[in-house]
């Protein structure tokens, strides 16, 4: 596996977001079943992306974005189905937590819910703990808000 830094307009990570937000809409019957989070999911202030290749073909994407001076918010983690369960994620999250920390950021945050089930035992197992749902999740009963410390 190769693990490349790029930015949110690297068309590999957009071709993997897509893929992501094809998985969603499965996974919750629909792209109107979860339409209120939509407009949180646009690439544009997206700077710090990793794309992950098996050979050339794009597997995998994490990224992150600046949700304040010492904060920064996880953004579109996704492996292709085929791809899960070999630890990848694990290992796309240390990276991007490495990133983050290099970049002067001492906590990250980001928003999952609990039909996420590999998502939110990876987040759980590497130290992300629950927390009250911060900005735009705030009233949002499906969504888990979560924080680690870097």
């Amino acid at each position: 596996m190769r693990y490349e830094y790029t930015d949110g307009h690297d068309s590999d990570f957009i071709e993997l977001c897509h893929k992501l937000d094809d998985f969603l809409n499965e996974l919750v019957g629909g792209e109107e079943n979860r339409a209120e989070y939509i407009p949180y999911n646009k690439l544009d202030d997206i700077h710090d992306v990793i794309v992950v290749y098996d050979n050339h073909i794009p597997i995998g994407c994490a990224s992150f974005k600046k949700y304040d001076d010492k904060c920064a918010e996880v953004k579109r983690v996704f492996i292709k189905k085929e791809y899960r369960g070999q630890g990848i994620s694990n290992k796309l999250m240390k990276l991007l937590e490495n990133k983050g920390r290099s970049k002067g950021y001492t906590y990250f945050i980001l928003e999952s819910g609990e039909p996420l089930v590999s998502a939110m035992a990876l987040y759980r197992k590497i130290g992300y703990e629950v927390i009250p749902n911060y900005g735009q999740y705030k009233g949002m009963p499906d969504s888990i808000c979560m924080r680690k410390k870097l």
